[in-house]
C-alpha cells in the first residue's frame, strides 16, 4: 500500500489542471477514431454511449514496446497479470471479471481457446496490429456468448507500402519484422512477417513448487496477410493471422499454433440499406510434450448483418449468426483422445440507435440457441443526454453470459477430481453504468464512470471431489476516472480506478484484482517529431491463493527519434526504478529492462 499512495497522489496532481486550463490553450484536437465494436456499426468515439478505449497504431509505435502488457495496463478498469517476464502466461481482467469473461475478437473472429475460454495475450504480436478497441461492460446482446465483462477486438494492419523494423533488448531479446503491400483503384493486398526471440528471465521464485533456477524464454513467429477487391458497389475482403510460438517454463516447454482467418462481402443494397456477409474461422493447438497433452480448438462462423438508416429516426441493425465449435484434448503418450466434443450455435440479433434533440438512445437484443447448453436471451439499452456542447450524461444497462468451456464440460479430471460436468449452465451477468463526460476544449476530455456488475451461476469446482458446478456468485462495484489533455507539444493522460470485486456468498475479495489502480502518461512531442515520455502505473494490495500481495508502483521511460525520411529510432526502459514487485504469488517480475527498435516506413 505504501508504494501505491505516492504514485496515485502524483497522478491526481497531474490531472488537477484539467479544469483550469483555458480553452484557448488547446491547439491540437484529440483524435476521434471510428469504432465498430461497441454497436457493430461505424461510429465516432465521441458519440459512443459505451465505455470504450481505442489503442491505435500511432499509440503502439509511440510506446516503443513489443508487449501488449505495456498498453493494456494503462486502460482504466483493466487489470493485466503476468507470471514472469516477456512471453510468460498473461491474464486480463475487465472490471473485476474473470480472465475468461471477456470476448476476444481478431477482425471479428473469436480466438479464445475452447478448453480454457482464455486468450494467450503473451503471444499477441504487436507488429501485426493496426488498433485495439476495448469495450468495458457486457455486450452479449450484440456479440453473444463470453462477453460478460467486456469485448476486446484486435484489428490487423493493412499494409499498403513497405515497412521493416529491427529490435534488440535486455534478456537477449532480438526481433525483426517486415511488411509490404500495394493498392490500386480496384483494391489492394499486403503481406507481413515477424520473428521475436528472448531468452527471458527466471520466471519463478524458490517458494514455487516448480522452481528451476533457469531462464524461461520464448520464440514467436508470425505471418499476416490481407486483400480487398471492389466488385461494383460491393467490397470483398480477406484476412489471415498466423502465429507459431515456443514458450519455455520451469518444467518444460509448450508449442502453440494459432490461426484466424476471415472473408467478408459488404456494401450498399439500397439507398438506406447496407449489409455485411462474413465467413470466418479460427483454430489453435497447444502442445506440452513434458505433460503428454495436446489441446485443439476449431471454430467456423457465418454472420449476415444488415443496417437500415431510417432518416432522422435512427438506424436499425439486425442479423443472423451461425457458429460451429470443436474442442479436443489428446493424450499424446497413449495417442488417444481424452475428450473430443462439438457444439453449434444459431443466433439472431437486432439493435436500434436513434436521437431526439439532445437525447441519444440505443437498444439491442439477441437470441442464442446452443446444441449443448440450450437457449439464452440477452438485452441491453443505453441513453445519453447532451447537457450543452461540452457535457454529456449517459446511463446504460446490459446482460451477458459465458458458455462453459470444453474442459469444464468434459474433462475427466485427475483420478476423479476436478472433473467436468456436461450439465453445466452458462454463467450470467447483469451490469449497469452511469457516466459523465466533460470536454471543455477540443483537446481536453474528462470522464467519470460508476458501474456495478453482478454475476450469477459462476462455475466452481466444489463438492466431495471438486466437480464443476454452477454455485458461485460475484459482484463488482466500481468507479473509473479518465483524463486526456493535448495542448501544443504535449500528450498528457491519467486514469484512476476503484473497484470492489467480491464473492457474494463468502464476502471474500476476488484474487489478483486490486481495489485501486492508477496510471499516467506525460509525453513531450517536439516540432521535429522527437518524442520523450514517462509512464507511471500503480496498484494497491490484493489477495492471491493463501496470501496477500503488496501494492506497487512502477515507472517506464520511452523515446522516439526521427533519423531520416521514414526512419525512426525508438527506445523503452521498463521498471525504471528497479522495483521488486509481484503480480502472481510465486512468480517474479523483470527488473530494469531496455528495448531499442530501428523502424522504417516507406512514404
Amino acid at each position: 500500500m505504501s508504494r501505491f499512495r505516492p504514485t496515485l497522489f502524483a497522478v491526481v496532481l497531474t490531472a488537477a489542471p484539467a479544469f483550469a486550463l483555458p480553452v484557448q490553450a488547446q491547439s491540437i484536437s484529440v483524435a476521434d477514431p471510428v469504432l465498430v465494436t461497441a454497436t457493430r456499426l461505424p461510429q465516432p468515439q465521441s458519440e459512443s454511449l459505451a465505455a470504450v478505449r481505442v489503442i491505435d497504431r500511432a499509440a503502439i509505435d509511440a510506446s516503443a514496446s513489443v508487449d501488449v502488457l505495456d498498453l493494456l495496463r494503462q486502460v482504466p478498469g483493466l487489470d493485466v497479470v503476468r507470471g514472469g517476464g516477456l512471453g510468460q502466461q498473461t491474464s486480463l481482467f475487465i472490471r473485476g471479471g474473470n480472465s475468461n469473461h471477456a470476448l476476444i475478437l481478431i477482425d471479428g473472429v473469436r480466438v479464445s481457446a475452447l478448453g480454457t475460454g482464455t486468450y494467450p495475450w503473451e503471444q499477441l504480436p504487436l507488429s501485426a496490429i493496426d488498433r485495439i478497441e476495448i469495450v468495458r461492460g457486457p455486450r452479449a446482446a450484440l456479440w453473444g456468448a463470453d462477453a460478460l465483462s467486456g469485448v476486446v477486438q484486435i484489428f490487423t494492419r493493412r499494409d499498403e507500402a513497405s515497412r521493416a523494423a529491427l529490435r534488440a533488448g535486455s534478456h537477449d531479446t532480438w526481433g525483426i519484422e517486415a511488411g509490404s503491400g500495394a493498392r490500386s483503384e480496384r483494391g489492394g493486398f499486403g503481406l507481413a512477417a515477424g520473428w521475436l526471440d528472448t531468452r527471458g528471465t527466471d520466471a519463478t521464485t524458490p517458494s514455487n513448487w516448480s522452481h528451476d533456477p533457469d531462464r524461461d524464454g520464448a520464440l514467436y513467429r508470425t505471418l499476416s496477410a490481407h486483400g480487398d477487391l471492389a466488385l461494383g458497389n460491393q467490397q470483398l475482403e480477406a484476412s489471415l493471422l498466423h502465429g507459431d510460438n515456443d514458450i519455455e517454463f520451469d518444467q518444460g516447454q509448450s508449442d502453440t499454433r494459432q490461426d484466424a482467418f476471415g472473408l467478408a462481402l459488404h456494401g450498399e443494397l439500397g439507398t438506406e440499406w447496407s449489409h455485411r456477409l462474413s465467413l470466418s474461422g479460427s483454430r489453435d493447438r497447444l502442445d506440452t510434450p513434458d505433460a503428454f497433452t495436446r489441446y485443439l480448438s476449431r471454430r467456423r462462423q457465418a454472420d449476415w448483418q444488415h443496417s437500415l438508416r431510417t432518416g432522422t429516426r435512427g438506424t436499425a441493425t439486425f442479423g443472423v449468426s451461425w457458429l460451429a465449435e470443436r474442442g479436443q484434448q489428446v493424450d499424446t503418450a497413449a495417442g488417444a483422445d481424452v475428450y473430443g466434443q462439438s457444439r453449434h450455435t444459431r443466433a439472431a440479433f437486432a439493435a436500434w440507435q436513434g436521437r431526439a434533440g439532445a437525447h441519444a438512445f440505443e437498444a439491442s437484443g439477441r437470441y442464442d440457441d446452443n446444441s449443448v447448453y440450450g437457449s439464452e436471451s440477452s438485452f441491453a439499452g443505453a441513453w445519453g443526454w447532451d447537457l450543452g456542447d461540452a457535457l454529456r450524461l449517459t446511463a446504460s444497462w446490459g446482460q451477458g453470459f459465458r458458455a462453459p468451456t470444453m474442459n469444464e464440460l468434459y474433462s475427466p479430471g485427475w483420478g476423479g477430481w476436478y472433473a467436468g460436468n456436461p450439465h453445466l449452465a452458462p454463467e450470467r451477468s447483469e451490469s449497469s453504468e452511469l457516466a459523465l463526460r466533460l470536454t471543455p476544449g477540443a483537446a481536453n476530455e474528462v470522464s467519470l464512470r460508476l458501474f456495478r456488475n453482478a454475476l450469477d451461476q459462476l462455475i466452481d469446482f466444489s463438492g466431495p471431489q471438486a466437480q464443476a458446478i454452477n454455485v458461485a456468485r460475484a459482484r463488482t462495484d466500481g468507479a473509473e476516472l479518465e483524463w486526456r489533455l493535448r495542448p501544443a507539444g504535449w500528450n498528457l493522460e491519467a486514469s484512476a480506478t476503484w473497484q470492489d470485486p467480491r464473492n457474494r456468498d463468502t464476502g471474500d475479495a476476488l484474487l489478483r484484482r486490486p481495489q485501486r489502480k492508477a496510471s499516467a502518461l506525460v509525453e513531450r512531442v517536439f516540432d521535429g517529431g522527437q518524442r520523450l515520455g514517462l509512464e507511471a502505473h500503480a496498484a494497491s494490495d490484493r489477495p492471491d491463493f493463501g496470501t496477500h500481495l503488496p501494492g506497487y508502483g512502477v515507472l517506464a521511460a520511452r523515446a522516439s527519434l526521427p533519423l531520416a525520411s521514414g526512419l525512426w529510432l525508438d527506445a523503452r526502459l521498463d521498471n525504471l526504478l528497479e522495483r521488486d514487485y509481484t503480480l502472481v504469488d510465486g512468480y517474479r517480475t523483470p527488473g530494469r529492462s531496455a528495448l531499442l527498435s530501428l523502424r522504417w516506413q516507406a512514404r
